[in-house]
């Protein structure tokens, strides 16, 4: 099983205008406890072109992801440009998860499976 492949698939298949948390990530890749490496993975480019990264945020919708990114506030703002309120909270910038997380459903988690048996990783 190719962790990463499994990740970068899931990762692109975010819907825009909302987020997933690392976890969420890793349980759809098959691997629940996994979460720190779905984000060492995107810090370090390892899931491969175009992963929406910025709509990955932490299990508490707080944007945790700014070393990967150019600048400091460029997460929020492409979340913002994406219509993804991000409020400023004691513990940083924050998306309410309940609002804008993606809902995935038990036939995407399938799909994914299926997907992921037929590539063969």
């Amino acid at each position: 099983m190719d962790f990463y492949q499994r990740a970068g698939i899931v990762c692109r298949a975010i819907p825009r205008g909302t987020v997933a948390s690392y976890g969420q990530i890793a349980l759809l890749c098959g691997k629940p406890k996994n979460a720190r490496q779905v984000g060492y993975a995107l810090n370090n480019g390892r899931l491969g072109e175009e992963v929406p990264a910025h709509r990955v945020v932490n299990s508490r919708g707080l944007l945790s992801g700014a070393a990967a990114f150019d600048t400091f506030d460029m997460q929020k703002n492409l979340l913002a440009g994406e219509g993804v309120e991000v409020l400023w909270t004691r513990e940083g910038w924050q998306v309410d998860r309940k609002r804008y997380g993606w809902k995935h459903t038990m036939q995407d988690a399938e799909k994914f499976r299926a997907l992921f048996e037929e590539l063969g990783i």
